[in-house]
């Protein structure tokens, strides 16, 4: 067996037995242990780590434990440059696109309410969502920590908040959104793009008073749904604006 001490770092701890939380710890290994077999043995998804030193250098998921080890894991850095080091991960993502879990319907709802590209179905199961993660490359947003530790999930996201609200809030703090975020440009139903058409061509489907008291309609070609700013438009964009202007302010 070989012998290594583990440190975990900010919201890591989260995953942790709580005798092991904000401090140093001793635990055996198998001789062929790599570091993501002891991290998520331990309980730490891998896709919550950004950073791996061991023995003060920086290490991949792949690196092989030896008798000895120390070895300290960060998650994703807020306010400290890390480009020196090697991240665990190869790449980010060309584009910022999610799978939610059967779980968050509520946060799905809102991310496509802020323009990204959410894939949810309540019937989804975990082999499904893997597989669309593997081919799509999209964000894995889970409640399920044993979900975010298979293999072919490489960016995934680990909600920790209850309510669909709190979720939203965690993350587009966590993902840094706010500046990539286009409320209201995507159908909260069927996840496409919406276009905005002229108002006579969908006149003759609008309620009387919206009629009257609105002009602009995007529509989803997709399911032909139409959306105009009705009062309940105006309470999701300032929900929406206080997310967002909250984590503008607090990166600046």
């Amino acid at each position: 067996m070989v012998i290594a001490t583990f440190r975990f770092y900010e919201e890591l701890n989260d995953f942790l037995a709580p005798d092991r939380r904000k401090r140093e710890f001793t635990v055996p290994c198998a001789r062929a242990a790599t570091t993501k077999h002891m991290i998520e043995a331990l309980g730490v998804p891998h896709t919550e780590v950004e950073l791996i030193l061991v023995n003060g250098e920086s290490a991949g998921f792949d690196r092989r434990l030896q008798d000895g080890d120390r070895v300290a894991v960060y998650p994703r850095f807020e306010a400290m440059d890390v480009s020196p080091l090697l991240r665990v991960r190869e790449r980010p993502l060309r584009e910022t696109r999610f799978v939610a879990d059967a779980h968050l319907g509520g946060l799905a709802h809102m991310l496509r309410m802020l323009g990204f590209d959410t894939l949810y179905d309540n019937h989804f199961h975990d082999d499904a969502i893997v597989a669309i993660c593997e081919h799509d490359g999209r964000i894995v947003l889970t409640r399920d920590r044993e979900l975010l530790k298979r293999r072919s999930v490489t960016h995934g996201c680990y909600i920790h908040a209850l309510k669909s609200e709190a979720q939203l809030r965690e993350v587009v703090a966590r993902l840094d959104l706010a500046r990539s975020a286009r409320p209201f440009t995507r159908c909260l139903h069927c996840n496409v793009p919406l276009r905005t058409v002229d108002k006579a061509s969908v006149l003759d489907r609008l309620p009387p008073k919206v009629r009257e008291h609105y002009a602009h309609f995007p529509t989803c070609d997709s399911c032909g749904r139409i959306y105009w700013a009705g009062s309940h438009w105006r309470n999701m964009r300032r929900l929406l604006d206080d997310v967002l202007s909250g984590e503008r302010d607090s990166g600046t």
